[in-house]
């Protein structure tokens, strides 16, 4: 059964019917996983894993199923769920139900968990990670840095947590790395999906005299092509969307570390530990990909220069999980 059947189906049958449905498609050699998603599965973050997880899927590695716009008050039931399903794999994120998910994982020990976290990995079976995409943002805090004229950036970020934080404090790193005098203002929505939201913060930037912003949240993007200045882009490659708006955009690749969690499941190696390394750029978990005719060539060899020197080691991008603050 398909990917797009199966969604279906959840949506006309409801949770119960469709697991029930999908286990009795697929060969029961492989293993199931099942992911809960708090947003759609079209959201920049959950969209990493979950096309990962499709990918694994149509190559025939797992029984994948999963549920999208579950609410933190419903996350729990969902988890318990799927665990009695006969599960061997749960994805998901644990950032509004850090106790819970923790609590679903201790009573379902034969359970392996993978969650995005901002808190530990708790033994025997509840591993953590989440996008360490830093390096890859310090690279378009180098473009951005040499591309504004005002010296003014505007950041717009979901919240203020640690997995946000760090990939802002990098990137605004980058930028000061190439111009001393850029100043940042920076602002949380408290969402992680309200596109209204994060647009209308990003015009107060730009009428403040922001000429490029920071898309940490979907709708900044669309603030920068209305206003006709540049944005960079977070998590995924949205340039195609925005035609000469993105100027680079910091990637994150979700198949290493999905791969990995899928394998050491198979070979009953999975551990409680924190899976989130794989999303760096030496796994090949995270990358930058640059607009080089918007960002001019000299910014793109600086960004390129830095670029090789995180991949052999000889610079490394400081993890700043402490909440940023604007610089104006």
């Amino acid at each position: 059964m398909g990917t797009l059947n199966r969604r279906t189906l959840i949506a006309a049958l409801g949770l119960t019917t469709a697991l029930s449905l999908t286990g009795a498609s697929l060969a029961q050699d492989m293993p199931k996983v099942a992911a809960i998603w708090t947003v759609p599965v079209e959201q920049q973050w959950a969209s990493r894993l979950h096309n990962a997880l499709v990918a694994a899927e149509e190559a025939g590695e797992i029984d994948y199923v999963y549920s999208e716009n579950i609410t933190n008050t419903d996350y729990e039931r969902v988890m318990r769920e799927y665990a009695e399903q006969g599960i061997a794999l749960m994805v998901g994120e644990a950032f509004g139900v850090e106790q819970p998910a923790r609590t679903v994982a201790a009573d379902y020990p034969e359970i392996s968990f993978l969650m995005g976290s901002s808190l530990p990995p708790v033994e025997p079976n509840f591993a953590t990670f989440d996008n360490f995409i830093h390096e890859p943002s310090y690279l378009t805090g180098i473009i951005a840095g040499m591309k504004t004229e005002t010296d003014q950036i505007g950041m717009v970020g979901g919240y203020a947590i640690p997995e946000v934080n760090r990939l802002m404090h990098a990137f605004m790193a980058g930028a000061l790395s190439v111009n001393p005098d850029v100043t940042f203002s920076v602002s949380f929505i408290n969402s992680w999906y309200d596109p209204p939201k994060a647009k209308e913060t990003a015009f107060a930037m730009v009428d403040a005299g922001a000429d490029i912003l920071y898309a940490e949240r979907f709708g900044v993007s669309d603030a920068a092509k209305e206003r006709g200045i540049f944005a960079i882009g977070n998590v995924i490659d949205t340039a195609a969307d925005y035609p000469g708006t993105i100027l680079a955009s910091a990637l994150w690749h979700g198949e290493p570390m999905i791969n990995q969690a899928i394998a050491d499941v198979k070979a009953g190696t999975f551990e409680a530990k924190d899976y989130g390394v794989y999303a760096f750029m030496e796994y090949g978990g995270s990358s930058m990909v640059v607009d080089e005719e918007l960002a001019g060539a000299e910014a793109v060899e600086a960004a390129k220069a830095v670029e090789a020197s995180i991949l052999d080691g000889s610079f490394v991008v400081e993890i700043n999980d402490s909440e940023p603050t604007s610089t104006q």
